[in-house]
């Protein structure tokens, strides 16, 4: 069973991050580093912060609420 950390981030890599432009191009839409992109798409032992999730939910206009949702968390 995936751990909820590993839910996160892979939908977030799926779903976003490989279908962005460019890494670069994801980082500087959502205020992050574009190192913690990397993370996300390449590390598979990466702990996403909330605070991250939290930019990511804010450049998308999506309430953590419905983030949450979309993973059915």
């Amino acid at each position: 069973m995936k751990s909820t950390n590993r839910i996160i981030v892979d939908f977030i890599k799926n779903e976003w991050v490989s279908k962005a432009k460019s890494q670069s191009s994801f980082a500087v839409e959502h205020n992050l580093d574009e190192k913690t992109v990397r993370s996300i798409k390449n590390d598979s032992n990466y702990n996403i912060s909330f605070i991250t999730i939290k930019k990511i939910c804010e450049a998308r206009n999506l309430k953590l609420s419905d983030f949450f949702k979309l993973m059915d968390l």
